[in-house]
C-alpha cells in the first residue's frame, strides 16, 4: 500500500523533530508539539525535498497547522502533477 501525501508529510515532521509519529496528528498545532518559526523552516525545507516542490515564504509564514501544511502541499503536489502533464 503506498503511502498518502498525508502520511509522507507527518513521517517527515515526526523524523525532522525527532518525535514519535503517533505524535503527529493532522489535528495537530505546531504550538502543541512544541515547533517553534526555526523547526518549522527545517520541516519545510524538508518537505520540499521530499516532494520535489517550491513552497513559497508568503504562504509558509501562514502555516499554524499539521492540516495546513498537508493541505498546502496536497495542492502544491497536484499543481506540479497537472503542469507536467501539460508539458
Amino acid at each position: 500500500m503506498s503511502e498518502t501525501i498525508q502520511d509522507r508529510v507527518l513521517r517527515v515532521i515526526a523524523t525532522t523533530q525527532r518525535i514519535p509519529l503517533e505524535r503527529v496528528r493532522p489535528d495537530s498545532t505546531f504550538e502543541e508539539l512544541g515547533i517553534d518559526s526555526m523547526d518549522s523552516i527545517n520541516i519545510l525545507f524538508d518537505l520540499e525535498s521530499e516532494f520535489e516542490i517550491e513552497i513559497k515564504d508568503e504562504d509558509a509564514k501562514k502555516i499554524r497547522t499539521i492540516r495546513e501544511m498537508v493541505d498546502g502541499v496536497a495542492y502544491l503536489v497536484d499543481a506540479k502533477q497537472k503542469a507536467s502533464q501539460q508539458a
